[in-house]
């Protein structure tokens, strides 16, 4: 065969590239529509969408919660014609669309069939996936809003509703990305994550939504949505693990006997958690050597791909930062031979004592939870957020020791000034009136529909959740209607209640050097003595962020140290924070964010302690904070700013301390009373 034609069979050999994704979204839908378009004519093929947290968590952007959070980490979308503006000029029926949307899935897949329709394109030539996976965010990313049983039946509306209507559509992608984001290991990766969708495929066969004949095609439509950290074989065999554990459960619990209905499908994001502060040009390999995890090994290889930007633990990545991860994706799917070969690893040994191993472990810990009943079970008895908060206090302290290094952070830290973070337009900032404008269009928006027809599709809405009817139908009628994200929430609610998950938080002892312990908790004890009472520091995530990692590791070491901690969580108004840090007599107040909305929501945790006669508490702030914002901070009061370089927490924890002991003397007595019913729930004491 000459040269030429054995090129022109190696080309016809290649397989087909993974879907080419960029996660993003920020600030209004035409501002995202730009974006997109920009993406799609680089090359991308296939739409990841990012909303904010307000829709995220089922809220209008003129909520109370959500101020500082309109269009901050994604879009806001309202409404259909936020909808509509998102995806104009977009045509549905030839665009792949990922949107990251759990507890609102529903209603955001109604949404978006809903802007099909008024571009004349059928419900069944639509392709994408909604996330859906409600359940983790119990135990990671917090945007939850229902309790976990009303959460399980959305999920199956939604699939019951697209495995006939949608039938290209993944109705969920069981979401294991964000449990290790959290600290779960490998194992409890795979656990936690088969775990989930075993409690879902159980609940979709019982609910009589769907024949027993039409069963194989749901499971074939669930897919998974995966993290690929910097642990590189470990990684690749934890994907192959994932695979052949995947087909074993649809065989043997469910019977699936078509292999293509077995088959594990899914989607990565490479690891964010692991993005460094310190030297930020060093994550574009980590980014790279993560992504080769789950598209070496073609048995095992993502079906859709999409990496962070190399400055993300810096801020929001610019247009450009984005180009660069898509164009890493490009060269690796198009430049090299890597889709002309078979699977790489099959038969390697040290892979399959790995990929064994793994099994084994993820096998034990689903037993532990089918003992306890199942997801649903474990997490309403806190046992699985429970376990990850504890991983990720070992990883950190791991971290911390020096046992395991992190180039930049903890070893080979000397650096040379970086050129590309110098510069006032390094990380991209959403302009400030953005809240402030879409507001306006909510409002008007409001106005202009017919309010009759508003009224009577939420009560059809009501009835069919109140009658454990398949709420998809009525919901796209809401969305035709005019109805906003809030309204649908709120009717919901209305229906199944609310739900505050397990923090995970015990007082248990977990890690560190015990010598630096040690001389941590005399150094509370001498305080405390000084005090007359036991030092307490409220740890308190206000506003929407529902990354709650950071507050709980410093709400575990604090413990650690001998503190009395008062942490309930997340989701809480400024005005509840400062109320139950004076009830509860707090000596200090330690507030987490990580949603870029640090500087309106500390200010009204600073000027509320102020207007309560209470400015003597101290206030540090933890999160991915810019260095003009630290200023701004500090400027308004804040006695202290931590980001995430600043990894030592007993270094953390041992400055507060002596803080308090700074500021004890302008500390007037306290009577320790109990919070105000009205100030929400009463702070929990660890």
């Amino acid at each position: 065969m000459s040269m030429e034609n054995k090129r022109s069979a190696a080309k016809q050999d290649r397989d087909r590239p993974w879907l080419i994704r960029t996660y993003a979204g920020h600030s209004s839908a035409s501002a995202s529509n730009a974006l997109y378009r920009q993406n799609l004519a680089k090359g991308q093929t296939g739409l990841s969408v990012a909303f904010d947290l307000p829709t995220q968590t089922g809220y209008d952007s003129d909520h109370i919660l959500a101020r500082g959070e309109v269009g901050k980490v994604g879009v806001p979308v309202a409404h259909l014609g936020d909808m509509m503006t998102l995806f104009d000029g977009i045509p549905l029926d030839q665009m792949n669309t990922s949107m990251t949307i759990n507890a609102p899935a529903a209603w955001l897949l109604s949404l978006y069939i809903a802007v099909a329709e008024k571009q004349g394109t059928a419900r069944d030539s639509l392709q994408g996936t909604t996330q859906n996976d409600i359940i983790k965010e119990y135990l990671s990313r917090g945007t939850y809003i229902f309790p976990p049983a009303p959460s399980l039946k959305l999920i199956t509306d939604v699939a019951a509703f697209t495995y006939r209507e949608v039938p290209k559509w993944n109705p969920m992608n069981v979401c294991s990305y964000h449990l290790q984001e959290a600290g779960a290991t490998a194992e409890q990766e795979l656990a936690y994550a088969l775990a989930t969708a075993i409690a879902v495929l159980d609940a979709v066969r019982d609910s009589g939504q769907v024949p027993e004949e039409d069963f194989a095609k749901v499971v074939g439509r669930i897919s998974f949505f995966v993290n690929a950290g910097i642990r590189f074989v470990t990684e690749i065999c934890k994907m192959r693990a994932f695979c052949e554990l995947w087909d074993e459960i649809t065989q043997d619990r469910y019977g699936i006997e078509d292999a293509k209905y077995r088959r594990f499908r899914y989607g990565v994001q490479v690891n964010s958690l692991g993005l460094t502060e310190q030297q930020p040009e060093n994550n574009v390999y980590r980014i790279l050597i993560e992504m080769l995890a789950v598209v070496l090994s073609k048995n095992a290889r993502a079906r859709a791909v999409q990496l962070p930007a190399w400055n993300e633990a810096l801020g929001l990545p610019r247009p450009w930062d984005q180009q660069w991860s898509l164009r890493l994706q490009q060269i690796m799917a198009y430049e090299t031979d890597l889709l002309e070969y078979e699977d790489l690893f099959d038969g390697n040994p040290a892979i399959e004592r790995k990929v064994g191993a793994l099994k084994e472990g993820a096998r034990a810990e689903l037993a532990k939870i089918d003992a306890m009943g199942g997801a649903i079970a474990a997490v309403d008895r806190g046992y699985m957020k429970q376990e990850l908060v504890r991983s990720n206090a070992r990883r950190l302290a791991d971290i911390e020791s020096g046992l395991t290094k992190v180039i930049g952070v903890n070893a080979f830290t000397e650096t040379e000034p970086s050129p590309l973070t110098s510069g006032e337009k390094s990380i991209l900032t959403v302009d400030d009136m953005a809240e402030q404008e879409q507001i306006e269009k909510l409002k008007a928006w409001r106005s202009d529909r017919d309010q009759p027809t508003v009224t009577k599709n939420l009560e059809a809405l009501k009835s069919a959740a109140s009658e454990g009817r398949n709420i998809m139908e009525s919901s796209i009628a809401c969305a035709h209607a005019g109805v906003t994200t809030g309204e649908w929430s709120e009717t919901l609610r209305d229906v199944f209640g609310e739900y505050r998950a397990p923090t995970g938080i015990t007082s248990m002892i977990v890690t560190g050097d015990a010598q630096d312990i040690q001389t941590l908790r005399d150094r509370v004890d001498e305080v405390s003595d000084k005090l007359g009472e036991r030092m307490k520091m409220l740890v308190g995530k206000p506003g929407l962020d529902g990354h709650s990692n950071g507050a709980e590791q410093i709400a575990v070491k604090a413990g650690d140290a001998g503190i009395e901690v008062l942490y309930e969580g997340i989701r809480w108004t400024p005005d509840a924070l400062v109320r139950n840090a004076i009830d509860e007599g707090a000596h200090v107040i330690g507030l987490s964010i990580l949603s870029g909305s640090h500087v309106p929501l500390v200010r009204e945790v600073v000027n509320g302690l102020r207007a309560e006669g209470a400015g003597h508490i101290p206030v540090v702030v933890g999160g991915i904070i810019p260095e003009a914002d630290m200023l701004v901070l500090r400027q308004m009061g804040v006695a202290a700013v931590y980001t995430p370089k600043d990894y030592q927490l007993v270094r953390v924890i041992s400055e507060i301390v002596d803080l308090v002991d700074r500021k004890s003397s302008d500390r007037p007595s306290s009577t320790g009373t109990h919070p105000n019913d009205d100030a929400g729930r009463s702070a929990t004491v660890y």
